[in-house]
């Protein structure tokens, strides 16, 4: 599973909209930026409480990279 395709995964199961889910990954060197964009009603969902959902994704996304020799961001937009 590429690193796009975790964030997908992770982002659909949480949202109303799973078919507006989008995911863009953007390659250099050794870093992957990550963009993550979701239906405007689904993203207090993926933010969380206090930033806490997008958070462990954050987390998630970093222990899933550097398995790979990877360093990764991710940016959640609107």
């Amino acid at each position: 599973m590429t690193l796009k395709e975790l964030i997908a995964t992770i982002a659909k199961g949480l949202v109303d909209h799973p078919d507006q889910v989008s995911v863009r990954e953007i390659e250099s060197d050794n870093n992957a930026l990550i963009e993550l964009r979701v239906a405007r009603e689904d993203i207090g969902k993926v933010i969380g409480r206090d930033g806490r959902t997008a958070q462990a994704m954050r987390t998630v996304l970093t222990a899933a990279s550097s398995k790979l020799g990877r360093r990764s961001h991710l940016d959640i937009l609107d």
